[in-house]
């Protein structure tokens, strides 16, 4: 019985550390030839490495395939490069998995412009032109044999963009912006048969250890593996190689949280109450008593709407 992603090419961006590392280790695990992607930098955007190689050469010990790349997912030539090494080196890019991300965590008060683009820059700019530089590939094919190209691109999203969090006005705004980037591209790429969904993981990262109280990581290949850990990053891999399947050709424009043994498929922004006037223009005076009562169900009592 063959391997579930037999004879398949995927880039992890950001793949040195933490859920980028456990999504490489996962997708080699199950027969991908992997592009490590990784500056080898900090988490706040800083310094230069070579850690990629690191991963590489786990996947080799392991007896499978990976290459290294140092190229910045926010530069539009280097991701354009990239992907044409891909064809050129490997013969084809069938899997894209989104991951690069850095944090530059204040209070909107304390935020200067330069945290706010850089974060943008990495999280949205990198996945658009990264997924842009495949897209373009993936079209060429499909107009060449007039048929359905084999293609994967699986974004990064988090709590922060679903739901808010202190400090992260910056992360939380890219991470949003990423599941619409998601929708919207697996509207774009529907007709030449490419699947784009996107995964809100979790575990103990560097990303994580950067808040108060958090434990220091521990990279997805340094555990047992019969060890169960809900902090574990690499708890949502799984979910990657499924959606990177044959198996998963059906799905696109998803959201999947994957956080310890749990996964929850989440549903957007869909209408919870509606109110008509009849189609008459509504008065901003008598809004407050109809949200209270009409939308809420009930005048909650220290609700402020409406005055």
């Amino acid at each position: 019985m063959g391997k579930l992603l037999e004879g398949k090419v995927a880039l992890v961006t950001g793949s040195g550390h933490g859920i980028g590392r456990g999504h490489a280790l996962e997708l080699a695990k199950h027969g991908a030839t992997v592009i490590i992607n990784d500056l080898g930098t900090s988490i706040s955007g800083e310094g230069t490495g070579k850690v990629a190689d690191e991963v590489v050469q786990i996947i080799q010990d392991r007896g499978g395939e990976a290459i290294s790349d140092f190229s910045d997912v926010g530069d539009e030539e280097q991701m354009d490069l990239l992907v044409e090494r891909a064809y050129s080196q490997l013969g084809r890019l069938d899997i894209v998995v989104n991951n690069a991300g850095i944090v530059r965590d204040r209070a909107i008060w304390n935020m200067s412009a330069d945290d706010f683009d850089l974060v943008m820059r990495v999280h949205v700019r990198g996945s658009w032109l990264t997924s842009r530089a495949v897209a373009r590939k993936w079209r060429e094919e499909s107009k060449e044999t007039g048929g359905k190209v084999y293609g994967r691109i699986i974004n990064t999203t988090s709590g922060a963009g679903l739901l808010g969090h202190f400090g992260q006005t910056n992360y939380g705004a890219a991470k949003a912006a990423i599941v619409g980037l998601t929708q919207t591209l697996s509207l774009e790429l529907a007709s030449i048969g490419a699947t784009v969904n996107a995964i809100s993981p979790g575990g103990s990262t560097r990303m994580s250890a950067t808040m108060p109280g958090r434990a220091a990581p521990i990279e997805p290949d340094q555990r047992p593996e019969d060890e169960f850990d809900p902090k574990d990053p690499s708890l949502g891999s799984p979910v990657v190689a499924w959606l990177a399947s044959p198996e998963a050709g059906h799905v696109s424009g998803q959201v999947i949280k994957a956080l310890g043994e749990n996964i929850q498929w989440l549903q957007g922004w869909t209408p919870k109450a509606t109110v008509s006037n009849s189609g008459k223009r509504w008065e901003a005076e008598k809004l407050g008593g109809i949200f209270a009562t009409d939308v809420f169900g009930t005048r909650t009592p220290g609700l402020r709407l409406g005055g």
